[in-house]
């Protein structure tokens, strides 16, 4: 790896940054369109597989991204997963089937199973130890930039042009992300070219065990956002909101400046001590998004969830930086996105079953959210013994 340059935030940061937005934007414009979509289609019933299978495919992918990144390099592993982004948008408009579209949102989450991985390895590389959290809380805080207004984009061009507009609009965002990209400066010094064999795994690289307790803090909370990814489209719908991607925006806007703050927090103060907070405040969120009973309290709760999530992701980002092997990097960073990916799917999967397309349902599947990331503090609470700057 290159050795650190004195000023932190450089062209490289910034380019990475700007490829973060226009990414994260692609694939969430569409998401909350999705589930009239496949209803459409006649799939009403397969809503929690809308996100389940998504994160399926990364999960199952990373792994591999992560060995690749640690091999190949940082930059061509971002490339790919933008690359899927390119394809898959022109893609849906062309499903005809529920099988079709299913089988589509399988191969999308190849997407997220590539470009994080790369994106968070490379951030490893460039920014020291003792201003990752706050370098995290910058990323991610474009990133949450993409997540809002991606949502809000999508339904507007959704509304006043057509859905095969807003998938195209999708494509086009992940090509410029690309283009950003490939201009960046490789950080893996000695790289090697692909070939077939770099895709084996061991058993002993299928995780990294330095990590496992962000890991298991972040597949309780992140339990949450697949329950929020899946069931607020149709909350909303219910309570008379036309812009589904108003929640969406909601709470990734009101995480935007809490990312910067929670990341520089945790810096000084530690990694533990923040997400015992931030995951009390995604707790509160979850009940008060169940109690919701119009446009108004739906927001407020979008801001508290969105606070919660952010204080929560740069840290744990930055906690699993602190405790991986430099070596190891892109194991580690794979490692703790199949735990998020794992969340997010099965808190997708089950809030689809337990909603099963059911108004009375919509309090259990919130508040049975909630009862997930309080694991996720009990085990921060009991299970961490004592936080410290780093760990």
């Amino acid at each position: 790896m290159e050795k650190q340059e004195t000023r932190v935030y450089g062209l490289q940061f910034g380019l990475l940054c700007l490829s973060s937005f226009l990414f994260f934007a692609s694939f969430n414009m569409i998401i909350p369109e999705l589930p009239d979509y496949l209803t459409s289609l006649g799939g009403e019933d397969y809503k929690g597989l809308i996100i389940s299978l998504f994160t399926l495919t990364a999960g199952l992918s990373r792994p591999f991204s992560g060995q690749l990144a640690d091999k190949i390099g940082r930059i061509p592993v971002m490339v790919v997963g933008g690359a899927v982004c390119i394809v898959c948008g022109f893609l849906y408009p062309i499903t005809g089937s529920v099988a079709a579209f299913l089988l589509l949102r399988f191969v999308h989450g190849f997407s997220t199973g590539f470009t994080p991985t790369g994106t968070a390895a490379y951030v490893a590389d460039i920014i020291p130890i003792n201003r990752r959290g706050e370098a995290t809380g910058l990323l991610g805080l474009c990133g949450s930039l993409g997540m809002a207004a991606g949502p809000a984009l999508g339904g507007t061009i959704a509304n006043h042009f057509s859905l095969d507009t807003m998938f195209y609009t999708s494509s086009v965002a992940a090509f410029l992300s690309v283009a950003v990209v490939v201009r960046m400066k490789e950080t893996v010094d000695d790289k090697q070219r692909f070939r077939m064999g770099l895709l084996r795994i061991s058993r002993s690289e299928l995780f990294e065990p330095r990590v496992i307790a962000p890991s298991v803090v972040l597949f309780f909370t992140v339990f949450s956002f697949g329950t929020i990814l899946t069931v607020i489209p149709d909350f909303s719908e219910f309570l008379g909101i036309k812009n589904k991607g108003l929640f969406f925006m909601s709470f990734t806007l009101s995480s935007l400046a809490i990312r910067f703050v929670a990341g520089r927090v945790s810096d000084k103060y530690g990694r533990v001590s923040v997400l015992r907070v931030s995951t009390f405040v995604l707790m509160l969120a979850m009940v008060a998004v169940g109690f919701s009973s119009n446009l108004t309290e739906l927001m407020l709760a979008g801001v508290l969830f969105g606070i919660g999530q952010g204080m929560n992701s740069p840290t744990v980002f930055a906690w699993t930086i602190d405790l991986s092997h430099e070596a190891h990097r892109g194991r580690a960073m794979a490692t703790m996105y199949i735990a998020m990916e794992a969340g997010i799917g099965i808190g997708a999967l089950s809030s689809g079953w337990l909603y099963n397309n059911n108004p009375e349902n919509f309090r259990l599947v919130f508040w049975t959210g909630a009862a997930v990331v309080l694991v996720s503090l009990l085990y921060l609470l009991f299970f961490i013994k004592s936080p410290s700057r780093k760990y």
